[in-house]
């Protein structure tokens, strides 16, 4: 999580972007990230000067040439305020929309961060107010991707609407986890259907960068196929796209398949079958009509509400073998309706449920405060399921409450995470434990409810009380002190 420096800092700047006029919350994060976008990439040809000063060899990928040397932010903050505005205005803005393009001529045949970008309007309103933001800015230490995340979820959590919608960043520390379990190999290509500003889709590259980067950088077809082929997902709100395209390219996925859609209500044939891997935190807020939705998603569940469709499209852009992780609310777990039941009885006789994480309510604070799960699914089309793998996350590190304070002692995820890849030692494990297997065959007695609830044994231990005469002869004897007591504080004062 960031500082409270870092918190003061935002705030500052969001208070003087408002003040000059930007009054559109959304304007204000898509102005904020631009400039952090300009200042990254100074700080990464700043990195890679340094990295051929040391090997005595010239820059390699440069991301600025020597005659775009004033578009960088460490050159033209130090400039005055109006000069800097008309450098911004007129070389850098104009600079940024076309990287990526790989020296096409129009926007279309770049890439999909020049596609988004293409649209992007530079909207500071005075010299006056940019010099300010700038120069609060420029006090931020961008290099952790972390900060850029957890950025991005302060300013979102800003926004007086965010959470309605769905449109709030998951934790970056969930994100990691469900990487980490379904973890992501070369082969696997990744789809988020709502990915906002692609936070699982950076988590699954920077997963793969660590473990694989051997294999996805062998040679040029390997680096195209991880830059170009690998990363997808969708979103209906072009400010998300452009802040996810320039999220990407910032951690090195320089053409990802971001692109403009409502997942729900677009049905692409191309895409049905074509995922082995998605990982999702789809909006759980609302309902749509059936003339608004696909109607092949009505087919697998005939349901108006969207963590169900949700679930059915993933079912549907998974191919056979595919597998996903996607957090759903609690009431996806045992929902009483002919939807709600149809879909876990999916899951779990057609597909193979593999797992179900149970999350304290505080996670998602302060934007909401719903109960949710993490379920883990293989798409089989034949069955498969034999025992699910159920887990009570109680602590995931941080304050359950709006504050959300890091407590690093109190944190269940590398206790989940280790019991996760070695499933064979929980046989043995009993109700009462922390994490159980349950076989199917009981999950479909209890109307194939998915709460943990309602397999979880609770010990109870034995309290001993004393017979109520007992209790009440003392009873008798403290008031026959208290009475002695007020007699002789009595004849003191009297």
């Amino acid at each position: 999580m960031i500082t409270g420096d870092i918190k003061s800092r935002v705030d500052r700047i969001w208070d003087t972007m408002w003040a000059g006029g930007i009054a559109n919350p959304l304007s204000v994060i898509e102005q904020l990230t631009y400039l952090l976008f300009i200042k990254r990439l100074d700080e990464l040809q700043t990195l890679k000067e340094r990295k051929a000063l040391r090997l005595r060899q010239p820059v390699e990928d440069p991301i600025f040439t020597p005659d775009q040397t004033p578009l960088r932010w460490s050159r033209f903050k130090e400039t005055a305020p109006e000069q800097m505005f008309a450098t911004l205005r007129d070389r850098v803005f104009p600079f940024i929309k076309t990287l990526g393009k790989k020296g096409a001529d129009d926007g279309e045949s770049g890439s999909t961060y020049s596609h988004h970008m293409r649209d992007a309007l530079f909207m500071m309103p005075t010299a006056r107010v940019l010099a300010s933001v700038v120069d609060q800015l420029d006090g931020i230490d961008m290099a952790d991707s972390d900060t850029k995340g957890d950025l991005y979820e302060y300013m979102l959590g800003k926004i007086a609407s965010a959470g309605q919608n769905g449109q709030f960043r998951t934790p970056r520390h969930i994100i990691k986890l469900m990487v980490e379990m379904t973890a992501p190999t070369p082969k696997d290509v990744i789809c988020d259907p709502a990915c906002g500003t692609a936070g699982f889709l950076i988590a699954a590259s920077e997963h793969l960068v660590k473990h694989y980067s051997d294999v996805i950088y062998k040679d040029a077809e390997a680096r195209r196929r991880f830059n170009d082929h690998t990363f997808h997902g969708y979103d209906f709100d072009t400010t998300m796209l452009r802040i996810g395209s320039m999220n990407m390219l910032l951690h090195g996925v320089e053409n990802p398949d971001i692109r403009y859609r409502d997942s729900l209500a677009q049905a692409d044939q191309d895409d049905a079958e074509r995922f082995s891997l998605i990982l999702a935190n789809p909006p759980f807020a609302g309902s749509l009509d059936y003339e608004s939705t696909a109607k092949d998603l009505q087919r697998i569940v005939k349901t108006k509400k969207t963590e169900l469709l949700f679930l059915a499209l993933f079912l549907r852009l998974l191919q056979p073998g595919g597998r996903a992780a996607v957090i759903v609310p609690d009431g996806v777990l045992f929902g009483s309706s002919n939807a709600h039941r149809s879909l876990r009885q999916m899951l779990v006789e057609e597909q193979k449920l593999d797992a179900v994480v149970s999350m304290p309510s505080g996670v998602f604070k302060p934007y909401a405060g719903v109960s949710t799960a993490i379920l883990f699914f293989t798409k089989t089309n034949s069955g498969g399921t034999d025992r699910v793998w159920f887990y009570d996350m109680q602590h995931d590190g941080y304050s359950l409450d709006d504050k959300r304070t890091p407590q690093p002692e109190r944190s269940d995820l590398p206790d989940i995470l280790a019991r996760w890849r070695n499933r064979t030692a929980e046989t043995e494990r009993r109700r009462t434990d922390r994490s159980f297997l349950v076989p199917k065959a009981e999950i479909a007695g209890n109307d194939y409810d998915l709460s943990l609830n309602r397999y979880k044994e609770v010990e109870y231990e034995a309290v001993e009380h004393e017979a109520p005469r007992v209790i009440l002869q003392r009873l008798a004897k403290l008031e026959e002190e208290i009475a002695a007591g007020r007699k002789e504080l009595e004849g003191l004062v009297g």
